[in-house]
């Protein structure tokens, strides 16, 4: 007990109380990473759906069409991965992430 009130270990730091608006924050930053992770893991199968397509195209147009569709969703792949890379998730810490 602090001073008559319970201390709830959740909130403890290495310093004494961790402020709640601090816990806060490192809960949106949990979720931001699981939300970051789930479009890796969208955009990931649009990119092989993407690829399928490719295979199946016949015409001219669905060829032009079927590459555009394919260039633009391992862009957008690629572009998740850099930003997954900034902050430092990786695909370990991704399995533990989504354990919530």
């Amino acid at each position: 007990m602090n001073g008559g009130l319970p201390v709830r270990p959740a909130l403890l730091g290495k310093h004494g109380f961790k402020s709640l608006r601090q816990k806060h924050v490192q809960d949106e930053l949990k979720m931001d990473k699981i939300m970051l992770i789930q479009e890796i893991r969208s955009a990931h199968q649009t990119w092989v759906a993407a690829q399928a397509h490719f295979d199946f195209a016949l015409d001219k147009d669905q060829i032009d069409y079927t590459i555009y569709a394919l260039e633009a969703a391992e862009k957008r792949f690629e572009m998740l991965i850099k930003q997954a890379k900034k902050l430092g998730i990786s695909l370990i810490d991704s399995d533990r992430l989504m354990e919530v």
